[in-house]
């Protein structure tokens, strides 16, 4: 190996050159580094989802959500904005929607009011969903139930063509209400639901249309099919010729358990935004159908019904053992449904 050496005055300075196997280390050192580099940059480019051909990047923007200001704060957890999976609301999308359901019993006229509201282009009522025993089967099956209505992926013939505002469902109190009322009370808390609780105050107007329904249901009066509302004074005159005849000696407790069930009702879903509605109310006032909208929220206009009253006469014409009947309740705390009766 040659040395350089540069001599100065007495004191020689010996300045040496870099040994070749010292540079052949280094540039070897230097190329792996750069593989090393090159290596993890394109492992980082393929993480990142860059290939060697070009990609248009895909974009989305997020749209601001839905606000109304003219809503108050506290109106704020019942009002909702719905994405469907079935179907897209375009430009109803910032429609606010009410969810609602119409607590009830049978022959309390419910299914008179409900054509009433869906009589509305805005409201949509879907019925009695849950008179099906599969989907009130469990809380689950209730709940996948109500989400799938709520949510705007329920189709019935109440389903409207005009932006809803209001949708829900008529759910009878022996329809798996009241078994599972505490789980049901809270799912209407979380969504955000409201009730109309709708009875009748003369409960035993009430049974009498409820065994003459039954009755109808066994003999089929109206050409072999059984039908729980009219729409002919023809099909009312028919089915109101049955006069049934009542139990006196069970009728004070029917009565009983009847207003048992009501109260125990309103009270399970007294904390639960509501508004309680009689049907006589409803008869001799319509104007009261304006509460409910405003209840609702949704713009008030003239509801209509092609529903045909069945049992119009006085109850002493209603019923077969009339007499029997007057002395079981004479004297009771049901007595005042003897001479109850209202304008139609």
């Amino acid at each position: 190996m040659v040395e350089q050496r540069f001599l100065f005055n007495k004191d020689a300075v010996v300045i040496k050159g870099p040994k070749k196997s010292h540079v052949a280390l280094r540039m070897f050192m230097l190329g792996a580094v750069m593989i090393c580099g090159v290596y993890i940059c394109s492992v980082c480019l393929k993480q990142l989802g860059i290939q060697s051909r070009p990609r248009k990047l895909k974009m989305e923007i997020m749209e601001a959500p839905c606000k109304n200001p003219a809503i108050p704060y506290y109106e704020i957890p019942y009002v909702h904005y719905p994405e469907p999976n079935t179907y897209s609301r375009d430009e109803c999308a910032c429609t606010p929607v009410r969810f609602f359901s119409i607590v009830s019993m049978q022959r309390s006229g419910s299914g008179w009011f409900e054509t009433l509201l869906n009589s509305h282009v805005n409201i949509s009522s879907n019925g009695e969903i849950f008179s099906s025993k599969e989907r009130r089967g469990n809380i689950s099956a209730i709940i996948m139930a109500l989400d799938k209505l709520y949510n705007l992926d329920w189709y019935s013939s109440a389903a409207k063509n005009d932006c809803m505002a209001a949708v829900g469902l008529k759910w009878m109190l022996n329809q798996g209400l009241m078994e599972n009322h505490e789980k049901v009370a809270e799912y209407f808390r979380r969504r955000g639901v409201s009730l109309i609780f709708l009875f009748r105050r003369n409960l035993l107007r009430r049974l009498v249309s409820q065994l003459a329904n039954d009755h109808d249901r066994n003999t089929k009066q109206l050409n072999g099919t059984h039908k729980a509302h009219v729409h002919s004074t023809n099909e009312a005159n028919i089915l109101a010729r049955y006069k049934p005849r009542i139990n006196t000696s069970e009728l004070i407790s029917t009565l009983r358990h009847t207003d048992k069930f009501v109260t125990d009702a309103m009270g399970y879903f007294k904390n639960t935004r509501h508004i309680v509605l009689y049907y006589e109310d409803l008869v001799q006032n319509r104007t009261k159908l304006m509460d409910v909208l405003e209840f609702l929220r949704v713009p008030p206009r003239k509801l209509v019904s092609r529903h045909v009253k069945i049992h119009t006469r006085p109850l002493p014409k209603l019923v077969e053992n009339w007499d029997d009947v007057y002395i079981s309740l004479e004297g009771t705390e049901y007595r005042s449904f003897l001479n109850a009766n209202y304008d139609l």
